[in-house]
Parts: structure tokens; C-alpha cells; sequence
């Protein structure tokens, strides 16, 4: 089957190589960055579910799943697999966020058909034994347990909370302590069986590698599995709260102040790259500069952005002494209202641009990185965008662009949350604006 029209750029990219994606009959898409001049290549599976996908009931199945695959399959053991990638020098993971589900190796181009042979086995035929989800039943309650005894983790899942009340996007993707013990292996068995199908993939292959022996291989392994669908999502109707306080005896006070962004196809994401990297991205960002390097309050300032398929959110976070809090929510708050009211300049606007010009190229420096951003992009985008075009996206940005951004997010309702010392009354309402 020849590449589809707009899957993604078949141009030659900074290697001279191409990015090339194409659909396989059963509806799994595929898609290729060769790169001549490594060793390696790179294979994951994008599972378009996450965390928002789940019902109360089986909230956490995403990540329950994400432990098990590696646990085995009817002919391979959890031991069996760790031996025979460990063998080669691979590297192998997995990781769960809130609206994807992904798997990858990492190996010597020469070793491309294990790699295969693995997560295709993994992918469609985990033997989830009943003693092995008790296993990691107790591991994840462990992990749950411990991102509770941690506040700089759990000020921002109880930040999500707030921005997203009532919604799955509020959730920790891993689930809660009720969810992980009620959930029973037929339960996991059905959250497999409709959720990972070949329509609801993407796999991507970085590094040493012939795109069309890349798909020869997946078509061999997969055979004629078919079917499947993208989940249906219901985008968040409430609006943020205000503000949300756990009373924890911490000797830091930490603090997200999050605001409701775009989605990640809106066209002003280019924009607001600019402008979270100017409001904290950064080490020349202004709430670092202002916040920690001019009045010493906190070790730790920065603000990030995640957009997800219908809504999106921009966050910043400091961790400071109790006593310091209300210094520091002034400042943040002054500063978030500075660049509603004015914008950014001209000499931030070229600093932010080089900042992220620079960290796109030196993120793509291995097949690893590369299978990362072409199978993300592709499930999450539809598409992936060759380099030069990403960064002529950056360059393009304008300063009244940023001011439109800065307007319609910054100026939007904010939401505090706080893990410290703290009750709710020792906070104004609107202390962050």
C-alpha cells in the first residue's frame, strides 16, 4: 500500500533520510526515520488510551496493563524477555500518560527481528497469569503510596484535580488504592482486548533500519489482526477550582498555579511554546529570574504546558518556605497580569526562539529520541512534521501572537493548588487573580 497523502512529510529531513508514514491493512499505522549514520534502531507501540479513557470502576487499568505486558506471554516468561534484551545490550520500557499508552526497545540495528518478535508478542498476546497481577497489584499500590509521601508529586496531580473537576483528565493515571484492588483480571483482560487493536496503534521505528523491511516484519509477526478504534472523549465541561489545599506537615510549602490552555492542535501552540518559555521555561525565564536568582525563595520555579486533544493546560510551580508563600503567589500573580497587560518583548521573543530552535536539534541526537517524536506525533497529530518545518513554525512566531496567547490563557480563570502547612482561610480567595 503506497504512504498516505498527509501522513507525514516524505521530504529528505536534516540526514537526508525522510520521514515516511503508511497504513497496513489491518489499520495499524507505521512510521519510518532512517538514520544512516547510527548503530541503533528504535521500535515502540503508541496505544492511543490512557488514563482519561478509563471509568471510575477501572480507573488505573492503563497503567495496571503497561506493568503487565512485560511480564510475558504464553511462550516467553518476564524472565525470558529481560534475558534476551539484556543479551544485546537493548534497553527496554514503558510508560502510561493520560491519553496514550507506550512500549519501545531500543537495540542494535542487527537486532531489529528480536525487538519485533518481543513487542508484537507483548502487544497481542500478554499472558496476564493471576499471579503475576497480584504481583504488580502490590507494586502499584506501592507506587501509589509513594507519590502520595511525595508533595512536590502530588501537588500537581491535586492541581489537575482542580483544573479538571469531576473529569478522567483530573485522575492520576495510576488509578486510586480502591480502583487498583477491585480490579480483577477479567476486567484487565477486557480493557486489553478493546483498547489494543491495530486501529488504535502506532508503530515507530527510528535509526539503522529499511522502512520496508520494517514493515514486512510487523506485517509477518501481526498477521491478519484487524479492527479497533480511537476512544471517544468527552471534553471537560466544568470550570476550574479556584482553589484546592491539602494540609500536609511538609517543611515546604509547594504551589501549582494552573490555567485551563488550547488544544494540541490549536495553531497558537507555537505561540505559547514561546510564552511558557518566557514565563518560566527557562533559566533566563521571569519567574526565575525574579523568584529564585533576584529574591532567593524558592530552589525550584518553572511553568510547563500539555495540551491534550480537546483542552490543554499551562501550570507553574515553587516550592518555598511556608512563611514565603504569599510573597511568592503575589509574584507569580503580578507577573502572569504583566504579560496579559503587555506581552513579551522583542529581546525575549528572539532568546525563546533560539532556546527552542536548539532544544528540538539537540533532542533528535538519537533513534531513541527519534521514535519518540515521530510515533507521538503521528498518534497524537496525525501527522509528523519534518525538522525544517517545526522550526520555520518557531520562527514565525510573532510578538502579537504571544500577546494573544498570553491573553486568552494567562487572563483566563486560575486555579491554586497547595500542598503545605496550610488550611484553605490561610489563603484569599483570588490570590492568584
Amino acid at each position: 500500500m503506497p504512504d498516505e497523502p498527509g501522513a507525514a512529510g516524505s521530504g529528505p529531513g536534516v540526514d537526508g533520510s525522510g520521514i515516511r508514514a503508511v497504513s497496513l491493512d489491518g489499520g495499524l499505522t507505521l512510521v519510518t526515520e532512517a538514520m544512516d549514520n547510527v548503530a541503533s534502531v528504535s521500535l515502540g507501540f503508541w496505544v492511543g488510551t490512557g488514563g482519561r479513557d478509563e471509568d471510575s470502576r477501572l480507573s488505573g487499568a492503563s497503567h495496571f496493563l503497561e506493568h503487565l505486558l512485560f511480564k510475558g506471554t504464553p511462550e516467553r516468561s518476564a524472565r525470558a524477555i529481560a534475558q534476551a534484551v539484556d543479551a544485546v545490550g537493548g534497553e527496554m520500557n514503558a510508560f502510561t500518560a493520560r491519553e496514550f499508552t507506550a512500549f519501545y526497545v531500543r537495540l542494535l540495528s542487527s537486532d531489529l527481528d528480536l525487538g519485533l518478535d518481543i513487542l508484537c508478542d507483548i502487544m497481542t498476546s500478554p499472558a496476564l497469569r493471576p499471579d503475576e497481577i497480584e504481583a504488580e497489584r502490590q507494586v502499584i499500590l506501592e507506587e501509589i503510596l509513594m507519590h502520595a509521601d511525595e508533595p512536590a508529586d502530588l501537588v500537581h496531580e491535586v492541581s489537575a484535580a482542580a483544573i479538571f473537576p469531576g473529569h478522567p483528565l483530573g485522575r492520576d493515571v495510576l488509578g486510586s488504592e480502591e480502583s487498583v484492588r477491585a480490579m480483577g483480571r477479567a476486567d484487565i483482560r477486557q480493557f486489553f482486548e478493546r483498547h489494543y487493536q491495530p486501529a488504535n496503534m502506532v508503530v515507530s521505528v527510528a535509526g539503522n533500519v529499511d522502512p520496508g523491511r520494517a514493515r514486512e516484519g510487523l506485517e509477518r509477526r501481526l498477521g491478519d489482526r484487524s479492527g479497533g478504534e480511537r476512544p471517544r472523549r468527552q471534553p471537560p465541561p466544568a470550570q476550574p477550582v479556584p482553589m484546592s489545599v491539602i494540609h500536609r506537615p511538609t517543611e515546604q510549602a509547594h504551589l501549582v498555579v494552573g490555567m485551563r490552555g488550547p488544544a494540541r492542535r490549536d495553531q497558537s501552540r507555537w505561540a505559547l511554546d514561546i510564552l511558557n518559555h518566557v514565563l518560566g521555561g527557562g533559566l533566563s525565564s521571569r519567574l526565575f529570574q525574579e523568584i529564585r536568582e533576584q529574591r532567593g525563595l524558592a530552589y525550584a520555579v518553572y511553568s510547563e504546558r500539555v495540551a491534550y486533544e480537546d483542552s490543554g493546560v499551562l501550570s507553574i510551580y515553587a516550592g518555598t518556605a511556608p512563611s514565603r508563600a504569599g510573597e511568592v503567589l503575589a509574584l507569580i500573580r503580578d507577573e502572569l497580569d504583566r504579560l496579559v497587560a503587555e506581552g513579551i518583548t522583542e529581546a525575549e521573543l528572539e532568546v525563546a526562539r533560539g532556546y527552542l530552535r536548539a532544544q528540538s536539534l539537540l533532542s533528535l541526537e538519537d533513534s531513541g529520541a527519534r521514535m519518540s517524536r515521530i510515533g507521538r506525533s503521528q498518534l497524537l497529530h496525525g501527522e509528523v512534521l519534518e525538522l525544517e518545518e517545526l522550526l520555520a513554525r518557531i520562527e514565525a512566531v510573532t510578538l502579537d501572537q504571544v500577546h494573544e496567547a498570553a491573553r486568552r490563557v494567562l487572563g483566563g480563570p486560575r486555579s491554586l493548588a497547595v500542598v503545605g502547612p496550610f488550611r484553605e482561610d490561610d489563603f484569599q480567595p483570588g490570590a492568584v487573580g
